[in-house]
């Protein structure tokens, strides 16, 4: 990862009518990081991505993506830039290897199509019709159609909704190669887990503005966040305190016991505590 930005903006905004959907977003996006937006239904994200891409105008703000303005790029900064929508492009009646020789034929110099095949893992599926593929697969023959030009910069736009979970597992392999092999990748999800498994840092929108900007053990304060030691004393009766020392409350635990201490954990608000926390919502367990 290098500290040059793929991505920098400055007070972006976008409406619809009476409706604010981006209100003055800061981003900076480094190359060759995987780069995570977190927000619930509503809140920006996708309106974000379709304005990093140059598909939709902004109304506000400075913008620069690959050292271009989106808003007036020209077709070979477009081949530099790959995206992933929600909604499947594969035509239906292609086979894999058609469908992505054709798409290859867009760009002015797309990868091997053989390639980005074997890259996506559907190498025994290539002489199959997209409409014979799994949900899985044919988001995987999305992602194919996302990188055969090559880009620069990869956009993901809820990337796994559908998914089970073996398929979303085989999905974030394919994004962390794509990683390695030093493409930038933004994405947006509903998953934490995913989120956390696969971003180096993260941004969390709420009514289209940054609530929070970090890495996801440090988001929001997360890695100073109090912890909970939880234990179970002698009758089983369960305990749990919050503290700022939790090393120190469990030396004293064990003094006490001498020894194990029963039903023993230790614990720190997770992703989605924050989350919650952040977009302004109450952890409903």
């Amino acid at each position: 990862m290098t500290t040059r930005h793929a991505v920098r903006a400055r007070g972006l905004r976008k409406r619809y009518g009476d409706v604010t959907a981006v209100d003055g977003l800061d981003l900076d996006i480094r190359q060759g990081e995987v780069f995570g937006i977190l927000g619930p239904n509503g809140a920006g994200k996708s309106t974000t991505v379709e304005i990093l891409q140059g598909h939709r105008r902004r109304d506000g703000g400075e913008l620069s993506v690959l050292g271009q303005d989106p808003g007036h790029a020209d077709r070979a900064w477009q081949a530099r830039v790959g995206i992933v929508w929600q909604d499947e492009s594969a035509p239906a009646e292609l086979t894999v290897a058609e469908t992505v020789r054709h798409f290859a034929r867009y760009y002015p110099r797309p990868r091997d199509p053989e390639e980005v095949i074997a890259l996506v893992g559907l190498e025994a599926k290539a002489a199959s019709r997209t409409k014979a593929l799994s949900g899985g697969q044919r988001r995987r023959l999305d992602v194919a159609l996302g990188v055969i030009g090559g880009p620069e910069l990869l956009l993901l736009d809820e990337p796994t909704t559908g998914f089970d979970p073996v398929a979303r597992r085989q999905f974030w392999e394919l994004i962390r190669s794509l990683a390695d092999e030093g493409t930038t990748i933004i994405l947006t999800t509903h998953y934490l887990d995913e989120a956390e498994a696969l971003a180096d840092r993260l941004a969390v929108v709420a009514d289209g503005r940054i609530a929070a900007q970090g890495e996801p053990g440090t988001l929001g304060g997360r890695a100073q966040a109090r912890a909970t030691v939880h234990w179970a004393e002698a009758d089983g009766t369960a305990r749990s305190e919050e503290t700022d020392t939790p090393t120190r409350t469990v030396t004293a635990l064990a003094q006490r016991f001498d020894g194990e201490i029963p039903e023993l954990r230790v614990a720190r608000p997770t992703l989605e505590d924050i989350y919650l926390r952040l977009i302004g919502e109450r952890d409903p367990r």
